[in-house]
Order: C-alpha cells, then structure tokens, then sequence
C-alpha cells in the first residue's frame, strides 16, 4: 500500500499537539505523531525518518531551535516548520539559517498551516529527486521503456503487472544485457508506489564497507573521513522502491545486516547505536544462480529465501529471437537522432537472427550502433557487422596457436585494428572515426603491433 506522508508535532502544550493532531488527521493523508517537548522529539527522530516535522520554538530543557539543529544534522531531508507566539525576525531568519523550510506563527491559520505543509511536502519530493539525478543522468533517455512482441515477454510483462500492485519483495533473475532494471522499474511504475522514489544500487560496484554506508549511511566520526553524517538509499527510497542490482555479489559480510534489513525494516546506520525504521519495497536482481551460491557457501540460505518471495525470470534474447526485428528498429531510432536515416537490409536481418547473442539486448545495441559507424550506404549490409566475421578471425587466429591458448587483450586489439583497416581500404581517418580514436593514436597503435597498411591517408 501507499505510504501517507508522516508528521511530527512538536509542542509542550498537549491541547496545541491534540488540535493539530485531530485537525490534520482529518485530511486522510497524513500519519501524525506528537512530542510534548523536544527530548521525546529527539528519541522519536531517532527511531524513524519523518516527511515534517510542526516544531514550536520556546520549550522548557531542550528547545526547538536545539531539535531543529539535531534534525538538519540528522535527517537534513526531513522539513521544518516553526510554530511560535514568538514570530519576530530575528527568530526567523534565525530559524532559517538553522534549516528550517519556513516558520508560521501562532493562533495559527488552518487553511494557511495546510498549504505550508502541502509547500513543504513538494519541496522535500522535488530535493529528493534532486538528489537522484545523479542516478538517473548516468542513463540514456528512454531505456524505461521495454520493447517486446514474443509470448515469453507479454506472458513476462503481465506477471510483474500483476504482483506490482503488492508489496511482496520481488526477485529478477536474467542474464547481463537482458533488461533487468527495466522490468524492475516496470513493477516500481506500475504500483501503489510509482510517485515515491524509485532508487537503484548496484551492489557489485562497491566494496563492502562503501555498500553498507551507500545502504543504511553512516554517522559523523563512523570512520576516516566519515566528516559528516550520511543518510542511506534505503532513507531516501522510504515509501518508494529500493532495487538491489546484482545482489547475488554482496559479500557474507553485509548479508546478515541486510537480512535484518528485510525481515524487520529496520536498520542502524554504521557508527550507530539506533535502531530506525523505514518503509520500502526491495526489488532485487541478478544474473547468478542463487541456489548454485547456497551451496557453495557464498550466499546465505534464509536470505535467498527471503529475496526468493516472487521471482521473475528474463529470457535471455536467443530465446525470443521474434523480438530482434522490433528492437533493431527502435535502437536505429535512438541512435540517429537527426543523422542521415539508415535501414537494415535483409542480409543483415538474417545475421541478426541466426546470431545468439550471448550479450543479450546490450550487445545488440552496440552492434546496431557499430553498423551505423561501419556502414557508407542508407542500407546497413551483414558486412557492416562486425560480430560473425570477428568471431571468424579470432577463431582463425586461435587455430594458429599451438598452444590453443585465448587470446591476449593485445592480440584481441591487434586483430580487430587490422580488420576495420581493411574494411575501410586503410583509410586511417575512417578507421580512426569508426573506432572513436584519433590518427595519432591510431599511428601510434599501427606501429606498436606492426601492421601492415596501405598509404591512405
């Protein structure tokens, strides 16, 4: 279900906290909590996240000012609004220099107290996605959008429909290249969820100490160079998706915490005594055996068990081959983007098809956008693909070993130098377009693994 947006009031007047409790819980929207001072504010902070937080400035021991300093310190996602009989400037511009997102003074207006908390429910939303771009401009436009015609993928897409309305976590097991996060993001788009924040690790980019940090944040001081206090993604994903890409890398270190993580919502940032609790749906993913790492001691049995509640399986591209057609064109589209308009020709189409594709969809996007650099004609030929006939020279070049040995990353670069020199007639200009190099790096390469070429230039 859709999580309301959480409210604390904080006020050493009960009947202030029991009006504005009563008034708010009238809108439907909201889940309110009290504090009746502002070392009960700290301690409720402390157990869970709020949206915002209605703060009254003068209180006996602990005053608001000194809440608001531990919030913006803390939970520097969380907003503030002051409420004071004491709305003067110096304490407002005094209260803003502190965080605080605006200040309303008391008898307070209902009307007007309900847009400032409208105002600051959107602002927090809006810095939220904010702090997600970072995500979201490491992807190329569009990718969200999945391009399938065979059974196995309609049957595929209407399942994840179907479970996105719940909140069960959702397992993904698909080879690398084969559309993982889409299909994540799918159920994400498609459920109660879809206006909360939808928010991606990739759990084999970081190292055990950083994913953990990146998961759950850490406190200040928690360790060198821990300067200041963190949030974690599972913070700013409260009330959204959390998607877990490639968990099956996660080390046995982090595994038992983000075990507790699942079975409970709650987890303690690192450098922290405090347990918190947040609401967010677990999406994971990846291309490993689960049940295969079980047994060989690399992955924890009841935490499979636990990811494994609903699990959605890719097919890989060689087994829904009738998609190829349809994705051909969409990534010709993609990759034009204004640039003289390019078909593939039947001979190309045959090559595509009778191809496996052990890269899944990935490879054949960069393949349909190496035949675009390759090709000289409207008509992309089978020629202008570089996959079948490499696959051929290499194969060539391994039958010439003794040893029957792979081959080197040099002798792999070596190979295909020579193969787009050939192509392009030794046009080192063309060869060095196609392979995104310049000349002199080109030269530089001809040299090193002595290549024969022509003269042209």
């Amino acid at each position: 279900m859709v999580r309301n947006s959480t409210i604390l009031i904080v006020d050493d007047e009960p009947s202030v906290c029991f009006l504005l409790k009563e008034e708010l819980s009238e809108q439907k929207k909201f889940e309110i909590y009290t504090a009746e001072d502002g070392i009960t504010a700290i301690n409720a902070l402390q157990q869970r996240p709020f949206d915002v937080v209605l703060l009254d400035v003068r209180m006996p021991r602990v005053d608001g000012m000194e809440v608001l300093k531990f919030i913006n310190e803390h939970h520097p996602t969380t907003h503030v609004i002051m409420l004071s009989n004491y709305a003067d400037v110096k304490t407002a511009i005094e209260a803003t220099k502190l965080g605080a997102y605006d200040f309303v003074g008391k008898p307070y207006n209902r009307d007007e107290l309900l847009a400032t908390i409208q105002r600051a429910l959107e602002h927090r939303r809006l810095a939220i996605d904010n702090e997600l771009m970072k995500y979201e401009l490491s992807r190329k436009a569009g990718e969200k959008e999945i391009i399938a015609t065979s059974s196995a993928m309609k049957l595929l897409i209407a399942t994840a429909k179907k479970i996105a309305s719940s909140d069960s976590i959702v397992h993904i097991h698909g080879a690398s290249g084969s559309g993982k996060e889409l299909i994540a993001h799918l159920v994400h788009s498609e459920s109660l969820r879809k206006e909360r924040p939808f928010v991606i690790v990739n759990c084999a980019s970081l190292p055990d100490n950083l994913l953990e940090s990146e998961l759950f944040g850490h406190e200040k001081g928690a360790f060198t160079n821990a300067h200041q206090m963190k949030q974690g993604l599972v913070e700013v994903a409260n009330g959204g998706s959390l998607f877990l890409d490639e968990v099956g890398d996660i080390s046995p270190i982090v595994q038992p915490k983000l075990l507790r993580f699942l079975e409970t919502g709650e987890f303690r940032r690192v450098g922290g005594t405090t347990a918190m609790r947040v609401d967010v749906r677990i999406i994971s993913a990846t291309n490993k055996d689960l049940q295969a790492e079980v047994t060989a001691g690399r992955f924890r049995e009841d935490l499979l068990y636990r990811l494994n509640v609903v699990t959605l399986r890719i097919p890989p591209l060689k087994e829904r081959k009738e998609d190829i057609p349809l994705l051909v064109e969409y990534f010709l589209k993609r990759k034009l983007k204004g640039k003289s308009v390019k078909k593939i020709g039947d001979d190309a189409m045959q090559a595509l098809l009778a191809y496996d594709w052990p890269g899944n969809i990935r490879e054949l996007e960069h393949a349909i956008e190496g035949a675009m650099l390759l090709s000289h004609d409207d008509v992309i030929t089978a020629d202008d693909f570089l996959l079948t006939q490499n696959k051929i020279t290499f194969g060539a070049e391994l039958l010439k070993r003794n040893d029957s040995s792979v081959l080197t990353i040099d002798e792999l670069e070596r190979i295909h130098i020579e193969q787009i020199l050939k192509k392009f007639k030794f046009s080192r200009s063309k060869t060095a377009e196609a392979l995104g190099i310049t000349q002199k790096t080109l030269y530089l390469k001809i040299k090193r693994y002595k290549i024969p070429t022509g003269d042209n230039d």
